[in-house]
């Protein structure tokens, strides 16, 4: 009887580490404080000290972080908006990574919103034929998008989840390096890919799947091209867009299916 609870135990902690015992291993799960409806909460959300931002298709709800009060909003009227994905709010301006999943050859963009009366502000344009453009961050004065391929739905021949890649930009917006994600984390994304990440300070970088109820934490290597693999953390929500509220320390994320937004502990790996 103990054999069989050490092995259930054993296969349940590598479920979480990808297989790899003791460093990966989760010391705190992403405890879930307060949850809020939010009509939008459909694609990811952003956070800054007073409000967040659930984020849609082609809609924004700003809701207050306190009561989870909708106080703004915005909702696209040119048909040229289609599919925003994860946002950051940086010096008052929401930035959304934007593209035209599930069309093909794939086009993705930066949308830019003004915080304070929600308009939207501008447009940068993202290279093309690197893939459609999921989530973008700024951490250590620099730009970083993840630019997602698919295998099936929206995916381009010969460009599957494993051609994913990370992108650091400068101010200019031109890319200067670039990261593929580890096999592990690629193949717990089945056909889908990265749906969000953020870099923590002294963690690494959190990343999402499109579904699976899990964090990939992953971090620049100290050579070669590929993302190192720190953990995989059991999580509230079912992929998508993710937020750090740098204000209070604590994780937001949604659940698309219930439409809510969900604010938790940051986990620790």
């Amino acid at each position: 009887m103990r054999s069989r609870l050490l092995v259930s135990l054993l296969a349940t902690v590598s479920v979480f580490t990808g297989g790899a015992l003791g460093a990966c291993a989760p010391r705190h799960p992403a405890d879930v404080i307060r949850r809020f409806h939010a009509a939008e909460a459909n694609q990811g959300v952003a956070v800054d000290a007073r409000f967040f931002y659930a984020i849609d298709g082609a809609a924004i709800g700003k809701y207050e972080k306190g009561s989870g009060a909708r106080v703004g909003g915005w909702n696209d009227t040119t048909g040229k908006i289609t599919h925003l994905n994860s946002g950051v709010v940086v010096g008052g301006e929401l930035y959304c990574a934007h593209s035209n999943y599930p069309e093909t050859p794939m086009v993705s963009s930066l949308e830019v919103f003004a915080t304070d009366g929600m308009e939207h502000l501008r447009t940068i344009p993202l290279p093309q034929g690197i893939g459609s453009a999921t989530w973008v961050d700024r951490a250590n004065d620099t730009w970083w998008v993840t630019f997602a391929n698919y295998a099936g739905k929206g995916g381009e021949p010969g460009k599957g989840p494993e051609t994913t890649k990370l992108v650091r930009f400068d101010r200019q917006w031109q890319p200067q390096e670039s990261w593929t994600f580890p096999a592990t984390v690629v193949e717990r994304w089945g056909r889908m890919s990265s749906s969000g990440g953020v870099w923590i300070e002294g963690k690494g970088l959190y990343t999402t799947g499109h579904d699976a109820r899990e964090l990939y934490v992953v971090d620049l290597p100290a050579s070669g091209r590929e993302l190192t693999l720190k953990a995989i953390l059991p999580f509230e929500s079912a992929g998508q867009g993710i937020a750090i509220d740098a204000s209070e320390g604590l994780l937001y994320s949604i659940q698309r299916r219930t439409r809510e937004v969900i604010v938790s502990n940051l986990p620790f790996n």
